[in-house]
């Protein structure tokens, strides 16, 4: 029995897939095949049945996974200790993006992480604010760049990046483009564009819309604050960005200040207070980055 059988043994119970369990661990279908067969003759009993479209555990295979997965946990833990002592850190780093933000420094503190510790496999994905937070919580994201309208999300340690106020943005023959600044009821009257709920300016939003009792209809939906900008432009209703995204259309939109949308908006880096060396490495990385600026 080897650590790597196990390792594709579990890989192929989570994905319930022999071919997806294959893409994780970057290996041939047939090479997972191979290695869970023989580890099931060295166990004598079937892991899987493979009768069906799923791959799903049987009875046996039940019992194995929680020990395989305490066995590979044991064995990251002995290359953490020794790595501590020695320096050398190896593992995977999963990092999480909330969708649609591009921002450099974040991209120049992991190739920094990268050229200082080649031993750890980074992996980036992408997401909403508030399911990257929870997966944060949850251990299947390491550390992640978010959305967030509180400076301290619960459970989570956070470097604040960016603190911004929310704002309008309209074209400039818009009925509202020459207020200079407007309330959220003046807002209300109008269609409005905004991101979807999960990210951290729609809560930012959400809140200020309930403590002025105000319901403005969403319109539009976007992920990313191109897109929600684009439709503004079009005439299709009232943007809510933040203050640094209005502006990067400036050409073709007039951002309006919300007078009552008191509450910045956060982008923040946020972890668990119990993590590993990579993620403490990682996160040093991303504060000399964030604090250099974009190159």
């Amino acid at each position: 029995m080897e650590l790597r059988q196990l390792e594709y043994f579990v890989a192929v119970a989570e994905e319930q897939s022999f071919t997806r369990a294959a893409e994780r661990v970057h290996i041939s279908q047939s090479g997972v095949s191979a290695q869970i067969r023989q580890l099931e003759r060295a166990l004598g009993a079937e892991l899987f049945d493979r009768s069906a479209r799923a791959a799903t555990l049987t009875v046996a295979g039940k019992a194995a996974l929680d020990h395989a997965r305490a066995a590979l946990a044991s064995a990251a833990a002995v290359r953490q200790a020794v790595g501590e002592v020695t320096g050398l850190i190896r593992g995977r780093l999963t990092v999480g993006m909330v969708v649609g933000c591009t921002v450099t420094p974040l991209f120049d503190a992991l190739a920094a992480f990268h050229r200082a510790h080649p031993g750890v496999e980074i992996t980036l994905q992408e997401d909403n604010s508030e399911r990257l937070a929870d997966a944060v919580r949850s251990g299947t994201v390491d550390l992640a760049l978010v959305g967030t309208a509180t400076a301290a999300p619960e459970g989570l340690e956070a470097l604040t990046i960016v603190s911004e106020p929310l704002v309008a943005a309209v074209p400039a023959d818009h009925p509202l483009a020459g207020l200079g600044r407007l309330a959220l009821a003046d807002m209300a009257e109008h269609a409005v564009i905004c991101m979807p709920r999960g990210t951290g300016i729609r809560t930012v939003l959400d809140g200020a819309c309930a403590a002025a009792g105000v319901r403005p209809a969403i319109a539009l939906e976007a992920g990313a604050a191109d897109a929600v900008a684009d439709l503004a432009a079009r005439g299709l209703g009232v943007a809510v960005l933040s203050a640094s995204m209005a502006a990067a259309h400036a050409d073709r939109l007039t951002a309006l200040a919300i007078e009552d949308a008191t509450e910045p908006a956060l982008l923040a880096l946020v972890w668990r207070p119990a993590h590993g060396p990579a993620v403490r490495e990682a996160v040093r990385a991303c504060r000399r980055a964030f604090a250099a600026g974009p190159a």
